[in-house]
């Protein structure tokens, strides 16, 4: 059995799988607003009601909004900022006498859709056209980006291999400039314009209306002008910056998650859009929705805990 934990701002989700990844066990907790140790306490009694639930212990991956150092052995870059300066997975580790490995989330939903998803092999399929490299790709609240490779996360010697989201918007636009301070500290981030909330600033920006990104979207699918003007400026903005994306990596899938990947014309559209920024004569990479949604990223955590690995790690 092996047990994931997604641990977000608001919520804490587990869910244990099976060897062949199918789900045992699936809790939901609120995400306690408090102090680390609190948000400790809230995780460690999560798993260990899992184990009760099942019958048996399992291995321990959690997926984070921010990554562990790998020079310190603490948090950095999380949203949930009580995690920020701990040392996340020895103290959870200590609290649950087994081991546990920690991710970023968006490296979860990644392996996730590599491992068992949307960027699997199929049934049908010879081992051979096994993608080798994946890029997970999630356009929510934020923006984010996971890197799989071989069936591996490609974390990088800082833990910020895929972050994507704070890379600048390429080949920008007349009406994109000046560009828009980040929190981040810089400008003209890729976060500001393909989240869900860039989109709906976007629309705001131009059309004076504020309304919500899956607002925007629904207009633009009722043929509103103005709607469908705003989504024409995102999906040429997400071909650039995926553009940019197959220019360094080249992989063979991209897969998008959040709330966003929803819209069903981005995988049409942006695929010939990406065409005149990426330096080749052909573009052979997918751009695939996940196959398992908003259970990517505990699915993915599951499996930091490859098959043939033991929690006896």
């Amino acid at each position: 059995m092996r047990i994931g934990i997604d641990l977000g701002g608001t919520k804490i989700e587990a869910l244990a799988i099976d060897a062949k990844g199918q789900p045992l066990c699936r809790l939901r907790r609120p995400t306690p607003k408090g102090s680390y140790t609190e948000i400790l306490d809230a995780v460690a009694d999560i798993v260990r009601e899992v184990d009760a639930q099942v019958g048996q212990q399992g291995t321990v991956g959690m997926g984070i909004p921010g990554t562990i150092s790998p020079a310190t052995g603490l948090v950095k870059n999380a949203n949930t900022r009580a995690l920020i300066g701990h040392p996340l997975d020895r103290d959870l580790s200590e609290r649950l006498a087994r081991p546990v490995r920690v991710a970023n989330d968006a490296n979860c939903f990644a392996l996730s859709e590599a491992s068992d998803g949307a960027a699997a092999l199929l049934p049908d399929e010879k081992l051979s056209a096994r993608p080798r490299v994946v890029f997970g790709v999630i356009i929510g609240t934020g923006t984010g980006g996971g890197i799989v490779v071989d069936g591996r996360i490609l974390e990088g010697p800082d833990g910020i291999s895929g972050e994507w989201g704070h890379m600048p918007l390429p080949w920008p636009q007349p009406d994109e400039l000046p560009l828009p301070a980040c929190w981040c500290g810089l400008h003209g981030c890729t976060e500001l314009f393909l989240s869900g909330t860039g989109l709906a600033a976007d629309h705001a920006r131009v059309t004076g209306r504020a309304l919500k990104a899956e607002d925007v979207v629904a207009a633009a699918m009722a043929q509103d002008e103005a709607a469908l003007a705003t989504l024409a400026r995102y999906e040429h903005r997400l071909a650039r910056g995926l553009a940019t994306i197959i220019n360094i990596l080249n992989p063979d899938v991209i897969v998008l998650g959040g709330g966003v990947s929803n819209v069903e014309r981005l995988y049409q559209t942006v695929p010939q859009l990406w065409k005149k920024f990426v330096f080749s004569d052909v573009v052979s990479t997918r751009l695939v929705k996940a196959k398992h949604g908003d259970s990517s990223g505990v699915r993915g955590a599951a499996w930091l805990w490859p098959l043939a690995e033991s929690h006896r790690d």
